[in-house]
């Protein structure tokens, strides 16, 4: 763990600047590093300096060392809620609106609410303590991000099904890294300190191999210093304007390339660049109305779905010329970064017409054209 993190005071500082709640997160490579832990000790310091908080949700997976650290810090008692035969315990919204804390722990950020609660994710209630003025401090697995999905299937096989849009963290006032080494992490492991005893073999075999914990711990890494970037170049907490490197579009097509690689690309390249990004989808007369089959249609409505909940801008353009609608709104919204997908090569075809990637090289060459791999 980091020894120079900030004290549990920072935060209290950034919290009397703003109306709407601030959010804490105590990030983490992999489940067991120690995230909350470390949330329930700031929580109890909290507490000993008068500040109002209260747990909203925690799960402690019946660890001794994080169910001793619950202390003497008030419980919201969670919404039990039956679903398919099973009972499960969920965070009561409501409730912590009612009591209206000053702080408020909510462990497991990327967490999927059961179904019939008000929202489907608990980041969605996150944001509802936030919006009504409750400060929040919440934990989160590096694997949990959007666009970093490809990233953790391509670096250790695993397809991470629950995922939390990158605006949600952008938003964060505070990210505080809980880093521990692969070798530390698998000792907790096998010592019984994060799974019972019964699974620790098969955890060991499939998920907690040393080369899945080292990759996951260099994309935390990685993560973190680019979100200290991102605030360095935000200038100080004075209000000083926000600095920003361009801007970002991506094209969208109804066929072609995997889209959702696309997004993640673009607001990786965006998050690096702190700029706006732009998800721009031109409909021809080709693809309008009806003309588009009710699958083509799905995954069109899904991915611009999914472009907003990374933080983008929709844009929809009805023009019969893609190019000249694409180099138009470039021009005219001062894109500085194109992300299209690469083109589907056609042998022999080549030489009747240019792809739109050569033709928009031509139209924008003050744009930087990025080509995703995939």
């Amino acid at each position: 763990m980091n020894p120079e993190r900030p004290s549990p005071e920072n935060f209290l500082e950034l919290i009397h600047r703003q109306r709407r709640g601030r959010l804490k997160l105590y990030l983490g490579s992999s489940a067991g590093v120690g995230k909350t832990y470390a949330m329930l000790v700031e929580g109890n310091r909290l507490r000993e300096q008068g500040v109002d908080v209260v747990i909203g949700y925690v799960e402690p997976h019946d660890r001794p060392e994080t169910i001793a650290q619950i202390g003497k810090l008030e419980i919201v008692p969670p919404l039990t809620v039956t679903h398919s035969g099973i009972t499960l315990k969920e965070l009561d919204l409501d409730a912590v609106l009612r009591r209206k804390p000053f702080i408020v722990l909510v462990d497991e950020l990327a967490h999927t609410n059961a179904p019939g609660l008000r929202h489907a994710k608990r980041y969605e209630d996150v944001e509802a303590l936030r919006e009504a003025g409750i400060h929040v401090i919440s934990t989160l697995n590096i694997q949990h991000l959007e666009s970093l999905y490809g990233v953790v299937e391509e670096s250790t096989g695993v397809r991470v099904q629950e995922r939390i849009p990158d605006n949600i963290v952008a938003t964060a006032d505070q990210i505080m890294n809980i880093d521990l080494e692969a070798e530390d992490l698998i000792a907790r492991l096998q010592d019984g300190k994060i799974y019972p005893r019964q699974v620790v073999d098969s955890a060991l075999q499939n998920f907690f191999t040393t080369r899945n914990l080292t990759q996951l711990r260099e994309i935390t890494l990685n993560e973190i210093a680019q979100f200290l970037d991102r605030r360095q170049r935000q200038g100080d907490a004075n209000g000083e304007k926000v600095k920003v490197l361009g801007k970002v579009m991506v094209a969208l097509s109804s066929r072609g390339p995997d889209p959702a690689i696309l997004l993640r690309t673009t607001s990786r390249l965006a998050a690096n660049l702190n700029a706006p990004w732009y998800a721009v989808y031109v409909r021809t007369k080709r693809e309008s109305g009806s003309r588009l089959d009710s699958e083509t249609h799905r995954i069109l409505s899904q991915t611009l779905d999914l472009a907003q909940k990374m933080g983008g801008s929709i844009v929809l353009l009805e023009n019969r010329n893609v190019l000249q609608a694409l180099g138009a709104f470039a021009r005219n919204n001062a894109v500085t970064h194109l992300v299209l997908g690469r083109p589907n090569w056609h042998p022999g075809l080549q030489w009747l017409r240019p792809s739109l990637v050569e033709a928009l090289i031509r139209d924008l060459p003050d744009v930087s054209i990025v080509v995703s791999r995939r």
